[in-house]
């Protein structure tokens, strides 16, 4: 396994959740990334760790291949891949997010 694939593995399995995205939390890069980030914020996670896919090419590359899914942004929760933008919203329409998020433990401070 390439080192940026053990990078991504040990940063979605060490972290509750974590988002690899287009630009940061304060400032997503994206619309997609930044409805994520929003989504997330409502949601009221506390536990949550982002990865800039711009600041490192083979990290931007590398995440799409770790998934097998093709689009920025990603979201993982307890090293379990959720999906893109859209899945995390219909899943925040449904509730079925905040769920997925409070057996992560993603609320504790």
């Amino acid at each position: 396994m390439s080192e940026v694939q053990n990078f991504i593995r040990e940063t979605v399995t060490e972290h509750p959740v974590v988002l690899f995205m287009k630009g940061t939390a304060q400032f997503p890069q994206c619309g997609f990334s930044g409805k994520a980030i929003q989504i997330l914020r409502e949601s009221g996670v506390k536990k949550l760790v982002t990865v800039n896919v711009l600041d490192d090419q083979e990290v931007r590359e590398g995440i799409k291949q770790f998934s097998n899914w093709p689009t920025i942004p990603q979201l993982y929760v307890k090293g379990e891949f959720i999906g893109g933008s859209d899945i995390v919203s219909e899943m925040h329409e449904s509730g079925e997010l905040k769920t997925v998020l409070q057996q992560a433990g993603a609320f504790e401070s």
